[in-house]
Parts: structure tokens; C-alpha cells; sequence
């Protein structure tokens, strides 16, 4: 007995997205030491690259971020970032560096990908600790001191301003800044809050491919339980079903794109190993958002217990 064989008349029948594929799914997964196999349709610049325990991860992708900052430095130019909240670990990384290396952040433009909301866009409070505008002031801008990102500078994913998104990445661009997009995996293999099932909303992969953002967007239930795991100490309660997102009219203009899966859970459970394993072979689909990560230039950090063996066990 298997998903496929019993899902018929059950609970879940239909509460996948519908162009999930649940036999290319698991034919996805192969042998751990398989998986940083390049697949042709990967970017000849993409590269995962496996992290030993979670202190190696944070440092490496927080070292990715800062060498991005120093880099923009050394050459003169601006630097726009598109920053997630989760994973976090890397951000004390990028602060310890930047300090270390004294760079002022004065040349960098963030944009945070996504926020709480509800049904019309209207965001939490600045100062509500669950909040991604207050996780990020404390978590980077902040403890950067007076290298900090100048508050002009810094945008998040609020309902009047994340519409100006667009724009303000157009005119970054044109003046040749590089765009580098920071991210994380979810469980429905979304980045940001845009969620496979948004595919659904369009008639071509190409419409898709421009979509810009979403206000109030409805997000998975299982994204909401994601949340509730790793963010809210299991109190689904507290969790927001909705959030303002960038899309990929957004992120697949990054220039680079640093990635980091980190999704275990002790005694041997994860929740991300399935979600890595998609991304890197189901292939480019609008109904798998992630699977475009690998398209993309850029680094994929991910702790190498995620590769698996994926199997059963009793815990």
C-alpha cells in the first residue's frame, strides 16, 4: 500500500495541487550521494552544495550573502537582495562578516519577499514580534550597526508597498545593480509564499513566469503547518492563513540565488527532504515553484541528512 493506491475517496483526494505527479514525485528521490548530480536542465551555474550539521550550514550561506555585499563594494555598484525569513541562522553570519570585514552596507537595497496579511493585504503591527518586518530588524539591520542597510533602503512585503516592488527592482537593474535573490525551500515547494497551487491561475507557464506578486494570497494548509512547526512552537492558532508575496515576475530576475535547506527535525525527521529532492529533479513546472531554483545561477546549501535514505522508520 502506497499514497497513490489508497488516495482515492480519502481525505486527501484533492487536497494536492492538481498537477502534482505523485509517481514522478517519488521517482525523484535516488541515493543520497547521487544528489548533487547535475541534471541537464540546470543552469551551468547553479551547484547544491551539502553542509555537514547546521552550524556549517548557517556559516556557509551567511558567507555567501556577506561576499555578495563585499563584492557590490569592491566594484562600485548597488546591490538589491530579495530576503526571506526562514531560514534565519545565516543572518548572525552576514552580520559577523560584514563586521569583520568593516563594509558599510550604504550601496545595498533589500527587499523582503513576503509578510503575514489577511484577506485584503493588511499586515501585522511593525512592532508584533511575529511579524517578518520586526524578525528582520532584529535578526540583521539592527545588530549591523552603523554598517547597517540605510532604513530608506530597506522594503517589505506590505500591502501599498510591496506594488512598488516592480519598479523600484526595474530602476535598480537598469542602473547596474545585480539582483540577488535569498531563499528558502518550503514543504509545498514554494519560494516565498507562492505556493504550486497559484499554477491553477493561469493559461501558460509563460503568464505564470510574469506574475509579479500577490496580496492576501491564500497560502497551503500544509504551509501553515510549516509554520506552525518552526515558527510557532506547533500553536497552529497564531498562524495566519494568508500572506502578501513576491512572484516570479520577481525572483527569476535574480542575477544569483542563494538557497538554504535546513529542514530536520531530530531522531531522524525532516520535513524538507522530499521538497529538496523535488526541486532538484522533477524538472521546470509552474505546479512545483522550486523546481525553477536550479535554472537559476547561484548556490542551493542544504544539510546533507535531507538527501536521505528517505525511508520509513520507527521513531
Amino acid at each position: 500500500m502506497d499514497f497513490n493506491s489508497t488516495v482515492k475517496g480519502s481525505a486527501l483526494e484533492g487536497f494536492y495541487p492538481a498537477g502534482w505527479d505523485f509517481d514522478k514525485i517519488d521517482a525523484c528521490i535516488d541515493a543520497p550521494e547521487k544528489i548533487t548530480e547535475r541534471q541537464d536542465y540546470w543552469n551551468k551555474d547553479f551547484a547544491p552544495v551539502p553542509c555537514s550539521d547546521l552550524w556549517e550550514f548557517e556559516t556557509y550561506m551567511g558567507h555567501e550573502i556577506a561576499m555578495q555585499i563585499k563584492l557590490a563594494k569592491e566594484r562600485g555598484e548597488k546591490i538589491a537582495f530579495i530576503l526571506p525569513v526562514g531560514p534565519m541562522g545565516m543572518y548572525k553570519w552576514v552580520v559577523y562578516f560584514i563586521k569583520a570585514w568593516g563594509v558599510s552596507c550604504k550601496h545595498v537595497y533589500t527587499f523582503n519577499m513576503d509578510e503575514w496579511a489577511d484577506a485584503e493585504g493588511n499586515t501585522l503591527a511593525d512592532d508584533n514580534k511575529g511579524s517578518f518586518k520586526y524578525t528582520m530588524e532584529k535578526a540583521l539591520f539592527e545588530p549591523l550597526g552603523e554598517l547597517t542597510v540605510p532604513e530608506e533602503q530597506r522594503n517589505f512585503a506590505t500591502k501599498l508597498n510591496l506594488p512598488t516592488y516592480p519598479e523600484k527592482i526595474a530602476k535598480l537593474k537598469a542602473e547596474g545593480a545585480k539582483l540577488v535573490l535569498v531563499y528558502g525551500i518550503g514543504r509545498m515547494c514554494h519560494i516565498a509564499f507562492w505556493e504550486p497551487t497559484f499554477a491553477a491561475d493561469y493559461e501558460s507557464a509563460a503568464e505564470w513566469e510574469k506574475a509579479p506578486y500577490r496580496i492576501g494570497a491564500k497560502i497551503h494548509p500544509l504551509t501553515v503547518e510549516q509554520n506552525a512547526l518552526t515558527s510557532f512552537k506547533s500553536r497552529t492558532p497564531l498562524v495566519p492563513c494568508r500572506a502578501n508575496t513576491i512572484g516570479p515576475g520577481l525572483f527569476l530576475q535574480a542575477d544569483y540565488a542563494i538557497g538554504g535547506a535546513d529542514g530536520t527535525l531530530g531522531r531522524g525527521m525532516m520535513w524538507q527532504g522530499l521538497s529538496l529532492w523535488m526541486t532538484l529533479r522533477y524538472g521546470k513546472t509552474p505546479w512545483i515553484t522550486s523546481t525553477y531554483i536550479p535554472t537559476l545561477p547561484g548556490k542551493l546549501f542544504f544539510l546533507s541528512e535531507l538527501a536521505g535514505p528517505l525511508v520509513a522508520e520507527c521513531n
